[in-house]
């Protein structure tokens, strides 16, 4: 037999190039492993947590300059670890690691970032010289840090309910007929 013969009824042409297949980088990107509300939480930390940073940034002089100081670590790192997570789970590498791990740890460093930028704005609050820029930023890092504390609670209503669903409901208690001390 002729290998024509053999393959045409039996194969089909790649369909992928003429329903215009995703290529590159847009290969790799899924934004469906977090539900809606958790992509504007995690979009509005990253957004957020970069104009607190910038703002902070644009600061030219300040007289006590450590609650400055601190806010720009916390801000940057804010930026960074919530982009850290949008990467992963946007990304295949969510694939490759363990799933209940980066969701356990983005439950307890969203709780520590919100909390730690929460008190950074109240720092920079009293130590700021009330520039337009050092309000703007402060404004910018009390929004994000209740953001980052919005996707906790978000995070912790899920695992209520998860368990709630798992939990199977208790037969009732039969009423007990013999005697407890026959």
């Amino acid at each position: 037999m002729e290998n024509g013969a053999v393959y045409s009824p039996t194969t089909e042409e790649d369909p992928g190039s003429s329903r215009g297949s995703r290529g590159g980088l847009a290969a790799h990107f899924s934004l469906g492993r977090l539900p809606l509300h958790r992509r504007v939480l995690k979009g509005l930390q990253l957004l957020l947590s970069l104009l607190a940073f910038i703002c902070e940034e644009v600061v030219s002089q300040c007289t006590l300059c450590g609650g400055l100081y601190f806010f720009e670590f916390v801000s940057c790192s804010a930026f960074l670890l919530s982009l850290l997570f949008l990467i992963v789970y946007c990304t295949s590498v969510y694939d490759r690691v363990d799933a209940i791990k980066v969701k356990s740890s983005d439950f307890y460093i969203m709780l520590g970032t919100g909390c730690v930028f929460l008190l950074a704005s109240i720092i920079f609050v009293s130590t700021h010289d009330r520039t337009s820029v050092e309000i703007a930023a402060i404004v910018f890092g009390f929004i994000a840090s209740f953001m980052f504390l919005f996707d906790f609670i978000a995070m912790l209503y899920e695992k209520r309910w998860e368990s709630q669903l798992r939990k199977p409901e208790a037969p009732p208690a039969e009423a007990l007929t013999e005697p407890l001390n026959a």
